[in-house]
């Protein structure tokens, strides 16, 4: 039996191949990233994916000033819809501020049932990473990651929510700018209402492509690979769209180089890190030697920039321990994430702060 989604979905005309094929497709399992995957390099990338990059849906202009562009919580709140620490949430007694990782696109269009007809589709020419498609499994719920090669090292885009993904979907498949990925939608249901579906969309940089291997060794699950939510380290997508040139071009280079400085640490590293292995670009100076690193980074903790320790700095290694160098409040805000926490005007890495600090060092 058909449920009241599948119903809707038959009611439209005219349905296309697509379409019809999505509403029939039966449940299938996740799709991991086969065994040997391995994210490119930034020197071996050729191209730039971003070309040409478009909107994830029809929504051809993104503007929070526009009525209706983006879905707010259940609190209302329209920043709640877009990316920053622009929410709220409540832990025992006490109200925290909360980091969204991405901004929430509502549907244009809604059929008889109230269910939104929206397409997605890839924002720029890519790679698929990863499908999700047990919605119970993530609160991202039915989701697909794109990798984009990047001269900087490989970007990735993220599409959750989905009612339904295109069943062309799989892992290392090319898509080309504007391929449709699925349907927008309210996936997972017990988290997502249908009143206020919507597509949850990211851009940003992978943290640790060893990211799963940590996983398991925390014998947590359920297993998403490298493409879970902990190593997804996102950028401002309003900020993205709008780094295009007249051509719909974005270096992603020059943009990220935009992005302010939330907080600089010195970080006990053993070995370089995998990060910037694959992003080579933003490691400044001489190639790492010794057992420590400095790193720049964004609010929710994407490294902007990397570099040893000068002499000053590195006689602030005897504890053995993370030193925050510098936190700037105006760029924390809210400082949703918590990576860094000010105890009596003294900065120091909050217990979030650790356990991504640990991701990236894995």
């Amino acid at each position: 039996m058909m449920n009241g989604y599948d119903s809707a979905l038959l009611e439209m005309e005219p349905m296309s191949r697509f379409k019809a094929r999505i509403v029939v497709m039966a449940s299938v399992a996740l799709t991991l990233l086969p065994s040997g995957f391995e994210l490119i390099q930034a020197g071996e990338v050729p191209v730039n994916s971003f070309g040409r990059v478009i909107t994830p849906t029809a929504r051809d202009r993104l503007d929070p000033t526009i009525p209706g562009t983006f879905q707010p919580t259940s609190a209302g709140n329209p920043e709640s819809a877009l990316f920053g620490s622009v929410r709220t949430t409540q832990i025992g007694k006490h109200l925290y501020p909360q980091f969204h990782e991405g901004v929430d696109i509502a549907p244009l269009q809604r059929n008889a049932h109230g269910m939104p007809l929206d397409e997605v589709r890839s924002v720029a020419a890519g790679t698929v990473g990863y499908v999700n498609q047990l919605p119970g499994n993530s609160n991202y719920g039915n989701y697909v990651v794109l990798l984009h090669d990047d001269p900087m090292g490989q970007v990735y885009t993220l599409y959750a929510h989905l009612a339904v993904v295109s069943p062309e979907l799989r892992v290392g498949k090319k898509m080309e700018t504007g391929t449709v990925l699925g349907i927008m939608g309210h996936t997972p249901a017990g988290i997502v209402p249908a009143s206020r579906a919507h597509l949850h969309f990211e851009v940003g940089v992978v943290a640790n492509a060893r990211f799963g291997e940590w996983f398991r060794a925390q014998h947590l699950k359920p297993d998403h690979g490298m493409f879970n939510g902990l190593n997804l380290l996102g950028i401002n997508p309003l900020d993205f769209f709008k780094a295009r040139d007249s051509e719909g071009h974005v270096e992603f280079r020059r943009f990220i180089a935009t992005i302010p400085i939330a907080f600089e640490l010195l970080i006990p590293a053993t070995k370089p890190l995998d990060y910037f292995r694959r992003y080579p670009s933003l490691w400044q100076g001489a190639p790492q030697t010794g057992r420590w690193a400095v790193i720049t980074c964004s609010e929710d903790g994407v490294i902007l920039a990397g570099r040893s320790p000068n002499p000053d700095e590195l006689r602030l290694t005897g504890s053995g321990k993370t030193a925050v160098l510098k936190a700037d409040t105006q760029v924390l805000g809210r400082n949703g994430c918590r990576l860094v926490v000010c105890d009596d005007s003294r900065w120091r890495l909050g217990e979030k702060g650790a356990r991504w600090l640990e991701i990236l060092c894995y």
